[in-house]
């Protein structure tokens, strides 16, 4: 009978193939997720059945891994699976109790359960830090200042002020070619990324060269707007643009999404060399390079490295936000287009007071005292974190440069990051495994450690918790 369940979970999910490339299908995650909710419900999983590995699971369906392993996570954090270190991930004892509706692809609320004590998710900024004061005087005085006139009138492409103080800041802190009619005002990464597929759609292009591990939100975001994501292999260097290169020949892809300052979630700087030979190739294969630029302003070692976009201005699309340097509920971002790129209009774009928000903080320049604070907190923070992890896990690999929110590491032989997540959660740790962003299994397992949003009086507390569940400490 054993050997019969993962015949049974494929069967339930062979629907994929019936909606896969539907303009209407949701995501495969989701679709995935629904799947296993579905065989439960309907008593053909039964409690203390064990589901696949997320490999086989994987292979099986045909998708990435990471795919099953974030359905695999949001039932675990639900508690209509169960997983524990060293055993299968099972069906948890059903109470009969309805199950919560699947979460839509665009939430990014915590799921209920235990409270998170300790936050290691990579991607927060330090939520108690969060400017609300600076942010309620902009508020206030843009509100104060807007003509009439404004309140009425239609910004396609975002309200003037907004962009101009936009492309002030990127010229300065990012030294980027910033032309205030090249920006666009969004709500964010993804909005932007969505944006963009769309508009690459509409000219023609299928495919979008993604780097691999990466944010998996984005690539599903390009997607989902008709652009299949080709993975190319990540290194100490950044991407491999000799890979690169040759997967553009072989897929046509004219178009490539990467994290040159600081690669999410390996932690690596895109090297000079690979810099020049990413520029050489767009311009060569006259194609767009997606620039997400999500916390270039963080590193501790040495100045940040300019953006990619101040190489090649016309091949180069800059996107970046306040979601990871101040708050994602702030909701707003940018984008810096090449000439060539025609501006999307957002049919949703942020408020008009908003805009005029953001134009005060970066006018006043609040948002660079907010920077410079966050460095030297994240700074010590990361520091004191490495410290504790030396202490409480000596023969661990620890991996990334001194930079953003987050570090990589490297869990025991034998063990399973996905498990090691399940079980953490348990126990107030938020964790997440690198399996989450592969696209292909191409490194050794890990958990990638997000520090941003940590209390710096429990980093070390956290990091015994974590010894604990790594090697029975």
């Amino acid at each position: 009978m054993q050997n019969t369940r993962p015949i049974l979970v494929w069967e339930t999910l062979l629907d994929l193939d019936e909606t896969r490339g539907s303009d209407a299908a949701p995501p495969l995650r989701d679709r995935v997720e629904t799947a296993l909710r579905r065989a439960i419900d309907e008593g053909r999983l039964s409690s203390g059945a064990a589901v696949p590995p997320s490999r086989t699971l994987a292979e099986t369906l045909g998708v990435s891994r990471w795919v099953v392993t974030e359905a695999y996570g949001q039932l675990v954090a639900e508690g209509v699976l169960e997983a524990r270190t060293g055993s299968a991930t099972r069906v948890a004892e059903q109470s009969g109790a309805p199950l919560r509706t699947p979460r839509t692809p665009s939430s990014v609320a915590l799921v209920a359960g235990p409270p998170t004590r300790y936050d290691l998710r990579p991607g927060i900024p330090d939520l108690r830090a969060t400017p609300r004061s600076r942010w309620s005087a902009a508020l206030r005085a843009a509100l104060a200042a807007l003509p009439d006139h404004d309140l009425a009138a239609a910004h396609p492409y975002g309200y003037a002020p907004a962009r101009d103080a936009v492309a002030a800041y990127l010229s300065r802190s990012r030294h980027a070619v910033a032309d205030p009619t090249r920006i666009t005002i969004t709500h964010g990464a993804t909005d932007s990324m969505g944006m963009l597929a769309r508009e690459l759609h509409r000219r023609g292009h299928r495919t979008i060269l993604v780097e691999d591990p990466s944010w998996p939100r984005l690539r599903a975001v390009a997607e989902e707007n008709g652009l299949h994501p080709v993975p190319v292999p990540v290194d100490d260097d950044g991407i491999d643009t000799e890979q690169l290169r040759a997967l553009a020949s072989r897929t046509g892809a004219g178009a490539a999404l990467v994290t040159p300052a600081h690669q999410f979630p390996l932690g690596a700087a895109l090297a000079p060399a690979r810099r020049e030979e990413l520029v050489r190739w767009a311009r060569d294969r006259d194609a767009l390079v997606i620039e997400d630029d999500y916390d270039a302003e963080f590193r501790y070692d040495r100045r940040p490295v300019p953006a990619l976009q101040r190489l090649a201005p016309d091949r180069v699309a800059l996107v970046g936000s306040l979601s990871k340097s101040v708050s994602p509920a702030l909701g707003l971002g940018w984008m810096l287009l090449p000439p060539d790129i025609a501006s999307p209009v957002s049919t949703a774009p942020p408020s008009l007071i908003d805009q005029a928000a953001l134009a005060e903080f970066l006018t006043r320049g609040d948002l660079e005292r907010h920077l410079r604070s966050s460095r030297t907190r994240f700074r010590r923070r990361r520091q004191r974190l490495l410290d504790a992890l030396e202490r409480a896990l000596p023969e661990l690999t620890v991996t990334g440069i001194a930079a953003g929110m987050h570090l990589v590491l490297a869990v025991p032989t034998g063990s399973s990051s996905t498990d090691i997540t399940a079980a953490g959660a348990a126990a107030g740790l938020a964790l997440t495994p690198l399996a989450r962003y592969e696209v292909r299994d191409r490194h050794p397992d890990s958990l990638v450690l997000g520090y941003g949003n940590l209390d710096d009086t429990l980093v070390e507390e956290a990091v015994l918790r974590l010894a604990t569940l790594l090697g029975g400490r």
